[in-house]
């Protein structure tokens, strides 16, 4: 999602700002922008192509200041054009960035319309900034305070004025922003980011500010309000924090593309996430899970997009291993129904990110219900859903840049099925040769998914034939059908070809109608109880004329023949094998888009974090 970079210095800062926006670009974006101080007032300049353009057209403008702001935007109010672009202006004096969506702009739009205010975009954003400017009488950091007091719905938001040259203020609701402090030579330089990557180089000086905050930058100095309930604004000190970004991790090195890159990592985040896990113990899970563990009695899991499918798989998990009840939800839509509320249920968010505004939102509704008990497994430690969850798991996946998600999924999935072993453990469900024996697999997981990796070769073949194609169907059983959904969105994701997935018993109700020789049928076949039920719905499919691609176990005996191709697994992994049958599916859809040529690491209309509903 949108990306934000600001800044008070001394010296020239639009280098530090443009560095910024190339580390936020994994968020995804349609159009960026930077605006500094410059000659006695805001100066901006502002692109639809990619921030490598961007900074070209700064250099040829020659746009340099002290103070500055800078953004990444991703559509929703206005196309990705230039004139709906970030930063934005009010009149020559107030100019402003704003990630999140604004609920009722239409109504102060009316009302700033009425006053006079010119509208030159079709943003919510250009409202904040025609409010801001509205109210200012001087002081930048009361106008702001001010403002917010009005703005219904999610925002991060940064603005400078003309009449305040070395001032940058800074407001979160329901959106990401951290405060990051000057050191060493830049001691007395302050920024603003809505993500602590941005300005990793530039300081490890990170204060997260909370939800209500309002924060004052200047030279050598920075101070932070928090909105009372009363709307009265408070003078509050916030934790500062040493955090080290992985500056390295966004060095694509050999690889085509970061997606690829990423791929290939897996064996390593693996190993990384199992770090310190020699045994199942629910304090895994933080201080006091042990307990916790013990209440509850079922599970709840809210997650959106590849995450809810980690949550779907995790549910085969808990409720056959643990024998504890499981409901997978997806977040944007619990929220927004009524539910039963039990207080003896877990609740478990999931995200790569840990800001993604639906989930948190989610997480939020069911404390609200009378849940206490919060879990997260996520791959930022300094996050906000680490922060708002009573108990956590962190994934080692590292920096996550392509768009479509691999690594961070899988060690979700590692998680998750620790998460099922320690609830089992704690429960008296898991004995001690069963939990050796688990661990064992667990061990050996990283070497499966590198001779998982070896496949390459074959998938590439396969995929010069789907590139050719504009739909395809994903067929799953049990335990594998989430991961034939995840497969089909990786398809639909980075390469643009419409894919369904679908348990392969639902065939005969429906998606049969739609077997042609022209449908590719991509199967995930392993050697476990459902397989013989599988063989018959693959017999469905060829009686069809439809041409069947299997992943297939290597002992389940089915064999390369006209409309059957097959690559074979390496080996069969129980009920780890999900985690092996996702990997082939993520290189079936990388080197199909390559083929297609399409942008793999940033497709179209996506965004790497979704911080807004």
């Amino acid at each position: 999602m949108c990306g934000i970079v600001g800044a008070v210095s001394a010296r020239n800062i639009v280098p530090v700002l443009v560095e910024g926006l190339k580390r936020l670009e994994y968020r995804g974006y349609d159009s960026c922008g930077v605006a500094v101080h410059q000659n006695g007032g805001p100066r901006r300049t502002r692109s639809t192509s990619r921030v490598a353009e961007l900074d070209a057209q700064i250099q040829a403008d020659d746009v340099q200041g002290g103070t500055g702001i800078a953004h990444t935007r991703w559509a929703t109010h206005g196309a990705p054009a230039v004139h709906n672009a970030h930063p934005h202006f009010s009149g020559d004096r107030i100019a402003l960035v704003h990630n999140g969506i604004i609920e009722n702009h239409d109504e102060l739009r009316a009302e700033l319309r009425a006053k006079g205010y010119v509208f030159e975009s079709q943003t919510d954003t250009e409202v904040i900034a025609h409010l801001v400017h509205q109210l200012y009488d001087g002081d930048l950091f009361d106008a702001v305070q001010r403002a917010t007091l009005r703005l219904k719905g999610a925002y991060a938001i940064a603005v400078f004025c003309r009449d305040e040259p070395h001032r940058v203020i800074g407001a979160r609701e329901g959106s990401p922003m951290v405060l990051g402090l000057g050191t060493g030579e830049r001691a007395g330089d302050s920024f603003l980011a809505s993500d602590a990557m941005a300005l990793a180089g530039v300081t490890d000086q990170i204060v997260y500010l909370e939800e209500g905050d309002v924060v004052d930058l200047q030279l050598g100095k920075q101070w932070i309000t928090h909105r009372q309930a009363d709307g009265r604004f408070e003078r509050v000190q916030r934790e500062v924090r040493t955090v080290h970004a992985h500056t390295g991790a966004a060095e694509l090195g050999p690889y085509r593309h970061y997606m690829q890159k990423e791929i290939f990592e897996q064996p390593r985040a693996i190993s990384d996430t199992l770090e310190g896990v020699e045994g199942i113990s629910a304090e895994l899970f933080g201080d006091g899970a042990h307990r916790v563990f013990k209440d509850i009695d079922r599970v709840l899991i809210l997650a959106c997009g590849t995450s809810y499918y980690a949550g779907s798989t995790a549910k085969y998990w808990l409720e056959s291993l643990a024998k504890v009840p499981c409901s997978v939800e997806i977040a944007s839509e619990y929220r927004y129904r009524d539910s039963v509320p039990d207080p003896r249920t877990l609740v478990v968010t999931i995200s790569q990110s840990g800001e993604t505004a639906d989930t948190i939102a989610a997480l939020k509704h069911a404390r609200s219900l009378g849940m206490p008990h919060t879990l997260t497994v996520c791959n930022v430690g300094t996050s906000a859903m680490v922060r708002e969850c009573a108990l956590h798991f962190l994934t080692r996946a590292g920096v996550e840049i392509g768009v479509a998600s691999t690594k961070a999924f899988t060690t979700q999935l590692v998680g998750l099925f620790l998460l099922t072993l320690a609830l089992a453990r704690t429960k008296g469900r898991l004995g001690d040769a069963e939990e050796a024996e688990h661990i064992k697999a667990l061990r050996h997981l990283p070497a499966a998914v590198q001779a998982v990796l070896a496949l390459e070769p074959q998938i590439i073949s396969w995929a010069e034939d789907f590139a050719k194609k504009e739909n395809a169907l994903f067929l799953g059983r049990g335990l594998h059908y989430p991961v034939a959904l995840e497969g089909a969105l990786k398809l639909k994701e980075i390469s643009y070809i419409h894919a369904e997935a679908y348990p392969a018993g639902e065939l005969k109700h429906g998606p049969l109608a739609l077997v042609t020789s022209a449908m590719p049928v991509v199967t995930i076949a392993p050697n476990d109880a459902l397989l013989e039920k599988l063989k018959s719905n693959m017999q469905e499919v060829r009686a069809r004329g439809g041409e069947l691609f299997v992943f297939a176990d290597s002992d389940t005996r089915i064999e390369n023949e006209p409309g059957v191709r097959v690559i074979r697994m390496p080996e069969h992994y129980g009920a780890l094998s999900p985690i092996l049958h996702t990997v082939p599916l993520q290189l079936l859809a990388y080197h199909t888009a390559c083929a297609r040529g399409t942008d793999v690491d940033k497709p179209r209309n996506l965004a790497k974090s979704v911080t807004v509903e």
